[in-house]
């Protein structure tokens, strides 16, 4: 029995069997000129097999690219494009910075502390009040999204009161859109299924 195990390694397996041993063939083949009429005829296979590469910028750049790659770096042909090096290809992309910033509320994501921070800076008390409003309504959109529960409005306006150090604040809790309405401008879970549930209820507000 042949097994897959037994067989050399495909560098490239999304190509399948079939296109690794052509392109064996296509090394082995005794001239240049008869090798780059087999790597032509291999990139047009490769292409059909891989519609999607289409829709790549550059796609028959990326098709030459996994050419070399399968053929290990051995084929000897006249490529359209620069022949990649193998250095190049097995280098490791830098470690990326990882956030260091802690989030208080996950639901609400570093944006929403960002967008506080430039809404303290307002100068002008009624246009601080009205982001201030709008900011608040989109704190209770992603909470509703995120937690896909009901929350009570003083819930709200307390997060933005902690997350802004008491800097921004609403005075009518009322001035927020209804939870009904967030969930028919998300598509979120129907009325019935939110009157099963108890809304997140301030902890604060038994002691006004």
């Amino acid at each position: 029995m042949d097994y897959n195990t037994s067989r050399p390694k495909m560098l490239i397996p999304e190509y399948g069997r079939n296109v690794q041993n052509m392109i064996d063939y296509a090394i082995a083949l005794p001239t240049k000129d008869d090798r780059n009429k087999a790597v032509h005829a291999i990139i047009e296979v490769m292409g059909q097999l891989n519609p999607h590469l289409r829709d790549v910028e550059d796609y028959r750049h990326k098709l030459w690219t996994h050419l070399f790659i399968m053929s290990d770096f051995k084929i000897d042909v006249d490529s359209p494009y620069p022949v990649p090096k193998q250095e190049e290809i097995d280098k490791k992309p830098d470690i990326l910075a990882y956030p260091k910033n802690k989030i208080r509320y996950g639901h609400y994501g570093n944006n929403v502390q960002r967008m506080i921070e430039n809404i303290v800076n307002i100068e002008n008390d009624e246009e601080r009040n009205i982001v201030t409003n709008r900011l608040a309504n989109l704190m209770k959109k992603l909470y509703v999204s995120y937690n896909n529960e009901a929350v009570e409005n003083e819930v709200i306006l307390e997060q933005l009161v902690e997350l802004s150090n008491g800097k921004l604040v609403l005075a009518n809790p009322d001035d927020l859109t209804a939870t009904q309405q967030i969930l028919r401008s998300i598509g979120g879970p129907t009325s019935n299924q939110f009157k099963k549930k108890k809304p997140i209820k301030s902890k604060f507000k038994k002691k006004r």
